[in-house]
């Protein structure tokens, strides 16, 4: 029973958790705004980050260092761009 408690509780931790991604598509989508471009840009981007960790990040990583920085300014730049376009031009996100 605890197993089935604990596997419930993080299936809903993971459906309930609006990030930062989700919310963004949903704003999209509630706008009607590029739903079709965001859904698979995000669609892509969600199947090789979880792609990349069942094949082991580390792993690649290892082999090539600059991934690790590469990834993080992506994963902190994206979300910076977005801010500061609607922050200088009033275009929202």
């Amino acid at each position: 029973m605890n197993a089935l408690l604990s596997g419930f509780l993080l299936g809903l931790s993971l459906i309930t958790a609006i990030g930062t991604q989700n919310a963004f598509v949903l704003q999209q989508g509630l706008q009607k705004r590029h739903v079709f471009a965001v859904s698979l840009a995000c669609s892509l981007s969600d199947a090789v980050l979880v792609f990349s960790g069942v094949i082991g990040f580390g792993a690649v990583i290892s082999k090539a260092p600059w991934i690790a920085a590469t990834m993080s300014l992506l994963g902190g730049g994206i979300p910076c761009h977005l801010r500061m376009q609607e922050l200088l031009f009033g275009i929202p996100p």
